[in-house]
């Protein structure tokens, strides 16, 4: 296990700027806002030579209340009980603050290597903050600038003493966008966890995990950054990331919201499953289906989780009417699998978790070229495409150049004469033919070459 590090300090210093620098992305929303950090997070962080994991902690704030500070607080404490070493961050150019020598004693008592960090070191003002965190008793400060990367050759001779040499390993798998059947069964799978604001996302990946791993609260907009966990279920490795609730545009004003929801977006491309939570009370609503389009056009495969099934009077045939009602408002996603659930009660979660393993399945098959030339005469001889303009449209063949979703060229003459419609036709054909429910289907139209074009004779 890796050599695990967590980052502390009041509201506001820089942790998750700090966090970001290290695992080289924007992993971590950041804002002037204090507590835009609640969950804790994790990355794999590099510092030239030095790879360990990072923690981004919530601020902690001694003077605040209420149980969502509380349990952020709760968050931070399990993450130190985590962590090997601490790197307690102050804000330079403020100078220390009371909560800050009130934590300071709080990650001593921790028993931990401490390296204390001044961030903000830049300028006049920051080299004296850097000074007074003497005061402090953890050592002399390391002064950097997460923001603009400097300080970062100090910080690294500061952690050289602590994290130990990483061995050598294999380079992981590259992702690449097609995977054979059999390396695909064996890696984990990415699944985003998406929908409406308390939709119960968090409490769902909670139930999973067996802890309150992450913050819920009955008010709408709890969870802020795309936090992603581990898990295993029944010897199969996945890993969930869970993403702020997607609300409409017009509905979105605060900077931190867009931040939120562009982090939701992001967790969307990076994953191979997205579920799609909805309310069993407020199922199929506009932005439901605003969600599921997005998924699609994304070509994510997709899992309908009608959540909060708890709270719903059961009455004859209901799941039938799911399945109704999903391929009536989602025709792109036709026979996306749909399941019943409740976070809350963990009823469900095994048909939950066995509908991904399916989706994600089907999202990289590959089909036979035979079977799939049966399938296209067949096809076009049942419904030819239609003429226009009183010449008839030609299909010469269709082949699969990848999965992941599964994707399609199809050669013909006249290329933008084709009716959508007349794709959507061949793209219901194909699901139905080749038992492909609910994944996103591509098909690139492109004309093939006229052989006698350069036969024609020129104007003189």
């Amino acid at each position: 296990m890796s050599f695990t590090i967590a980052i502390i300090g009041r509201p506001n210093v820089g942790k998750s700027t700090l966090f970001n620098r290290l695992v080289g992305q924007k992993l971590a929303l950041v804002d002037d806002e204090p507590g835009v950090t609640r969950d804790r997070r994790e990355g794999q962080a590099k510092l030239y030579d030095l790879e360990f994991t990072i923690i981004d902690t919530a601020g902690l704030d001694e003077g605040a209340k209420g149980s969502l500070t509380a349990r952020m607080q709760e968050q931070t404490e399990t993450a130190i009980e985590l962590a090997d070493a601490l790197m307690f961050v102050i804000d330079a150019r403020v100078g220390l603050t009371p909560t800050d020598r009130a934590f300071a004693d709080f990650a001593r008592k921790a028993n931990k290597p401490v390296v204390l960090v001044a961030n903000k070191a830049e300028g006049r003002h920051g080299e004296i903050g850097a000074m007074e965190s003497y005061a402090l008793g953890l050592g002399d400060p390391v002064q950097i600038s997460a923001e603009h990367g400097e300080g970062m050759a100090d910080l690294h001779e500061a952690l050289s003493a602590l994290v130990p040499e990483t061995p050598e390993e294999d380079d992981e798998i590259a992702d690449d966008e097609d995977i054979s059947e059999e390396e695909a069964a064996q890696r984990p799978i990415r699944v985003a966890i998406v929908g409406r604001p308390n939709a119960g996302k968090s409490t769902l990946i909670n139930h999973l995990l067996g802890e309150e791993r992450l913050l819920t609260s009955p008010e709408a907009g709890t969870t802020r950054d795309s936090i992603a966990v581990e898990i295993t279920w029944q010897g199969r490795e996945f890993r969930v990331f869970d993403t702020a609730g997607l609300r409409r545009r017009s509905r979105i004003e605060e900077k931190l919201e867009k931040l939120s929801v562009a982090d939701a977006l992001r967790a969307v491309r990076f994953a191979e499953v997205v579920v799609m939570m909805m309310d069993a009370q407020n199922k199929f609503e506009e932005q439901d289906l605003r969600i599921a389009d997005l998924i699609e056009r994304e070509g994510r495969a997709i899992v309908l989780a009608v959540n909060k099934w708890d709270l719903v009077e059961r009455k004859p045939n209901q799941i039938s009417q799911l399945r109704i009602d999903a391929d009536h408002w989602l025709p792109q996603v036709k026979g996306a699998p749909i399941v019943a659930v409740s976070g809350l009660m963990g009823e469900g979660i095994d048909r939950l978790m066995t509908a991904i393993q399916e989706a994600y399945a089907v999202w990289n098959r590959r089909l036979p070229t035979s079977a799939l030339n049966r399938w296209f005469e067949q096809a076009i001889q049942a419904s030819p495409p239609p003429a226009v303009s009183g010449r008839r449209l030609k299909l010469n063949y269709i082949t699969q150049v990848k999965a992941r979703p599964p994707s399609f060229v199809l050669f013909c003459s006249r290329a933008d004469a084709i009716p959508r419609s007349y794709l959507r036709y061949l793209i219901n054909s194909l699901r139905e033919t080749f038992d492909l429910p609910g994944t996103p289907i591509r098909i690139t139209l492109r004309e093939k070459a006229n052989p006698f074009a350069h036969k024609r004779k020129r104007p003189s």
